[in-house]
């Protein structure tokens, strides 16, 4: 299926560099940046990001299913995404307040 046709990306393409990353570090957090990165590409328009976003959690999914991973590991990586988020957000709102400040 395609799935960006500025690029002419499938389902399948995008599907095949998930795994290689995951394969790389299959803990790591994977962004569709970094899948177009992977392959050369960029965003274009960028309205198929949420598509990607979607196949990157199903075959995320399916890779640490098929691979039977243990479910505390995903948990604390999970907890350990959340953390992250929430330092990522406070960081925003930390620069937005300084440069309130200072205009």
């Amino acid at each position: 299926m395609l799935v960006c046709s500025c690029n002419y990306i499938t389902d399948k393409d995008i599907k095949g560099v998930i795994n290689e990353l995951l394969d790389e570090d299959c803990w790591q957090l994977i962004v569709p940046a970094k899948v177009y990165h992977a392959m050369g590409k960029r965003g274009r328009c960028c309205g198929c990001f949420p598509n990607v976003v979607e196949i990157i959690i199903r075959t995320t999914e399916e890779y640490h299913a098929a691979r039977q991973t243990d479910g505390a590991d995903v948990v604390d990586f999970m907890e350990r995404l959340k953390r992250f988020h929430e330092e990522q957000k406070t960081a925003i709102l930390e620069r937005r307040q300084r440069a309130a400040q200072v205009a």
